[in-house]
């Protein structure tokens, strides 16, 4: 029963990393023919600057929300490392709903930006396309990343989960674990 809801909460994990891709990819072509149509035939897409920066926000906040379920981010582990099993899934723990918390106000914060832009609307520059579709998307991501952020902390407190296999320290690992054994040729 457990490897079916890690498989299902794979998926979604999948879709929302897909997402974040995909924006990412439509900001990069966005830039590249708007350089070419500016740099050779001396007309850039209009809006394209507006349009590349709010596509970019929506990948950088749906990739904040495979953070919050993959733990990949830049961090430090010096502390972690020097205490026991149970007092690092205590600070996952710790660490984990601090995320919760903070992904839980950057909701709250963007959903009244998205409700204000409906009334009062901003547009693009050129083609007067209206923000908050955008925004809304951003919020959309964000609440996969309060999904995703406390699905991770579940599983740390459930099933005590904490790094990922590829970080745990090699003391915590056994000879089965997937390492090759180092033998010393004397």
């Amino acid at each position: 029963m457990t490897g079916q809801r890690h498989t299902a909460a794979d998926r979604v994990i999948l879709w929302v990393e897909r997402t974040a891709a995909v924006m990412l990819g439509l900001v990069t072509l966005l830039i590249f023919v708007s350089a070419v149509g500016r740099y050779l035939f001396a007309a850039p897409l209009p809006d394209s600057f507006d349009i590349s920066r709010l596509t970019l926000a929506i990948a950088v906040i749906w990739g904040f929300a495979s953070l919050g379920y993959r733990g990949s981010h830049i961090k430090v582990d010096i502390l972690a490392q020097a205490v026991s099993p149970a007092l690092r899934r205590w600070l996952d723990l710790v660490a984990w709903a601090i995320l919760l918390g903070f992904t839980g106000l950057l909701v709250w914060k963007m959903g009244a930006r998205v409700l204000s832009q409906l009334s009062g609307g901003e547009v693009t520059m050129d083609l007067r396309l209206p923000h908050w579709p955008f925004l809304a998307a951003i919020l959309l991501g964000l609440i996969a990343a309060l999904f995703t952020t406390a699905l991770r902390l579940w599983r740390i407190w459930r099933f005590g989960e904490g790094l990922e296999g590829h970080e745990v320290p090699p003391e915590e690992d056994g000879p089965d674990m997937g390492h090759p054994k180092v033998e010393k040729n004397e």
